[in-house]
């Protein structure tokens, strides 16, 4: 069958019209009708507009506009289909973004909390070492302290009187006695003086090291999959821009917008069902098993099986 363009054309040439003509006749600009009846579909406003002008052009020609609205959308048809492709690849690709963009801000906001809460974790260790440290190191001071005492400066001129005050007092009936005297001391050196003892040398705590207990313990540092028996699994890699819908056994239909050098990986049991919205744009791989090509690019290719 003939394009609705060429049909008109010929109709308005056997009556002898012009394009201005027609245009003043239905009121549709020049530009429209030169671009209806050369099938340029792209110059037409959106495709109800477009539909109106096929019915207006084809009442000022006497032509059936049922037959005339049949005539177009099978000439127009793959373009508005490409069309409205294109337009909800759009909107996917900017929701796309937009998650995107809100999953940076949670890993964000996560990994600032994680090192805020480890900061918080080590000062306070840190602290309460510290604390147990003075708390140990204070009583012993001060009993250092209560020890040393200086012999008076009398005795110190007196060698009698510091024997005396060296001398050891009589102790009661039953009490027990010193097993050995106390060494005498030369005058004016003091008397008592008990050994101070060194303070504790507290090491400071060591950070938990990754991967050991703590905030951040538990987190992966490498993952590793294989093909498990009598699974399928199926790789994807786009090269250009696609849209991508994957039925995985009897499961519900699955989208994703893939971008150039972006890869998706499915699991299966019996088959997967694809339909492309950019057949040359991806290559694929069953079992790690390259995949022929699906099509051309910009073409849409729906309903592939892909199975054992």
């Amino acid at each position: 069958m003939e394009s609705v363009g060429e049909f008109f054309r010929q109709v308005r040439e056997t009556k002898g019209l012009t394009v201005d003509e027609v245009a003043s006749k239905t009121r549709i600009r020049t530009d429209f009708v030169k671009a209806l009846e050369d099938g340029n579909f792209a110059k037409l406003p959106d495709q109800v507009f477009a539909k109106g002008f096929v019915r207006s052009y084809a009442r000022s020609l006497g032509l059936d506009e049922e037959d005339a609205i049949h005539r177009f959308i099978q000439s127009a048809g793959s373009f508005y289909e490409k069309q409205d492709e294109r337009e909800r690849l759009k909107v996917r690709q900017i929701e796309e973004d937009r998650k995107r963009q809100s999953n940076r801000k949670a890993v964000t906001i996560a990994i600032s909390l994680a090192v805020l809460t480890l900061i918080f974790l080590l000062s306070r260790e840190q602290s309460s070492v510290f604390r147990r440290g003075a708390h140990e190191q204070g009583p012993a001071t001060k009993r250092t302290t209560q020890a040393t005492k200086e012999v008076p400066a009398s005795a110190a001129r007196d060698p009698e009187r510091t024997a005396e005050v060296l001398k050891p007092t009589e102790t009661p009936a039953g009490s027990a006695r010193p097993t050995e005297a106390s060494p005498r001391q030369e005058p004016g050196t003091p008397v008592g003086t008990a050994s101070r003892s060194e303070p504790e040398t507290v090491s400071p705590a060591t950070p938990a090291s990754p991967g050991s207990d703590g905030p951040l313990a538990g987190i992966g540092l490498n993952a590793t999959e294989r093909f498990g028996d009598g699974q399928l699994v199926l790789d994807l890699e786009a090269t250009e821009l696609s849209w991508v819908v994957v039925q995985i056994d009897n499961g519900s239909p699955q989208e994703s917008l893939l971008r150039p050098g972006e890869k998706a990986h499915w699991k299966g049991q019996d088959q997967f069902i694809l339909t492309l919205g950019n057949a040359g744009g991806v290559k694929a791989e069953l079992n790690g098993k390259p995949q022929k090509p699906f099509g051309p690019s910009g073409k849409v290719a729906r309903d592939i099986v892909l199975k054992r």
